[in-house]
């Protein structure tokens, strides 16, 4: 049976990947202050039992990218999804920090896939104007995941215990990778694909990043300009998502003095704003090539900048009074490193070719999550001898600094306008 549309089902099961992905690392976070108290875990060893998974995280993106792109999206999704699910439910057994840190490190190794699978999915399913919505769409699993991660764990932890979160989130991938295995296949083997749609997708896509049979080249990756034009701006954005993830909950329960299910009431809040943000950089990516006919590279990084000069309140959290005027302010920033989040990640399908995409945005992810890792243990080492306050200035002036090498490191002359696309094709 041919099913219409079918391009955005893929999409959306990429972005239900990315849900149960990002609900799994956010557990750990949310569970924390309980963890603090039941296992007598300090904010120093905290951060380590981070650091172990951003450390992992970071060094497996590049390889879980490259193993993406040699061994094809399904099976190599696949085999990932049952890898972190697995270890994810392993947490429940283990009662020290040092063994949480050594399980948090081997679920990094797996959980730095979904990013990769996001844009290799969105390279080979979806045409040029079209893809800034379609990686809004992927990418806003990420802060769904880690907005219903309160809820859920802090139901899971008051109806049985802070064990019984982790088993029910890691089933809950493993139920993610039966579904994925039977409804995700390339355009190319689809049989549900209809001939019209099959057509659409080839005749949007640059025909001059089309696959070859070459095997992804890391050197040549990395010898780019381009390459760099998007890591860099990564590594200097993602360490402030990094901290609304993994140390917004213990912010609020050891600064705003809020219990936990308050925390569970309200620290959802900026994901559900990110999840916006992911989709209005999308919308406006297709508004500015559409109507005011700019190219896609730049229609990406007038989204990147116009987030980056939202993240500015970030700088404000720890000055206002009230704790949910500073959940506000966290919120505002969510929605807008989500906007240009999703700006960068999406640049990997514009300037490589659809057969290195994974391996190039696994790179990339590793720049950001070097960056997470460098500020995590930084915050541990100092959050209790200066506080958050002057983390929150710094991280709001990165994405400036970051929007200012998209502008001048990235090379245009590969892409081609949409205009020049149609011009090409006819």
């Amino acid at each position: 049976m041919k099913i219409k549309n079918l391009r955005w089902w893929m999409i959306g099961l990429v972005s239900l990947a990315t849900v149960i992905n990002a609900l799994a690392r956010s557990s750990l976070s949310v569970a924390a202050p309980t963890l603090f108290t039941d296992l007598n875990i300090s904010e120093e060893q905290y951060s380590w039992i981070l650091g172990a998974f951003q450390f992992a995280y970071t060094v497996a993106g590049p390889i879980c990218g490259f193993f993406i792109d040699v061994v094809g999206l399904k099976l190599g999704f696949f085999i990932l999804i049952i890898a972190w699910s697995l270890i994810n439910m392993a947490h429940a057994s283990c009662h020290s920090w040092g063994g949480l840190a050594f399980l948090r490190g081997l679920m990094g190794l797996s959980e730095a896939s979904a990013i990769p699978a996001g844009v290799k999915c969105n390279s080979e399913w979806f045409p040029a104007k079209e893809r800034g919505i379609a990686g809004g769409i992927a990418n806003i699993g990420t802060s769904i995941g880690a907005m219903l991660a309160p809820p859920l764990v802090v139901w899971a932890i008051m109806t049985w215990n802070w064990e019984m979160s982790f088993v029910i989130t890691g089933g809950l991938g493993l139920v993610l990778a039966v579904l994925w295995w039977f409804g995700y296949e390339s355009p190319k083997k689809h049989k549900a694909l209809t001939t019209t749609e099959a057509q659409y997708i080839r005749e949007g896509q640059e025909q001059y990043l089309d696959a070859d049979d070459k095997k992804p080249s890391v050197l040549q990756i990395l010898r780019q300009r381009n390459f760099w034009g998007i890591a860099l701006p990564r590594f200097l954005a993602d360490p402030a998502w990094g901290t609304i993830n993994f140390w917004l909950p213990v912010y609020l329960m050891t600064v705003r003095h809020m219990p936990l299910k308050e925390i569970a009431m309200f620290a959802w809040l900026p994901f559900l704003a990110a999840d916006f943000g992911g989709l209005a950089g999308g919308v406006l990516n297709a508004f500015l090539m559409k109507h005011w006919n700019i190219s896609t590279v730049n229609a990406r990084r007038i989204g990147f900048s116009i987030g980056a000069l939202m993240m500015l309140p970030l700088a404000f959290v720890g000055f206002v009074d009230s704790p949910y005027a500073a959940i506000a302010l966290v919120s505002v920033c969510g929605f807008a490193h989500q906007m240009l989040s999703t700006q960068v990640i999406i640049m990997a399908t514009d300037l490589f070719k659809r057969n290195t995409t994974s391996t190039v945005s696994g790179f990339a992810s590793m720049a950001g999550w070097s960056g997470i890792f460098i500020c995590t243990l930084i915050m541990g080492e100092l959050v209790k001898v200066i506080g958050y306050n002057p983390f929150f200035i710094v991280l709001s002036v990165m994405d400036i600094i970051g929007a200012i090498i998209l502008w001048t490191c990235v090379r245009e002359h590969q892409v081609a306008t949409p205009a020049s696309q149609q011009a090409a094709m006819a």
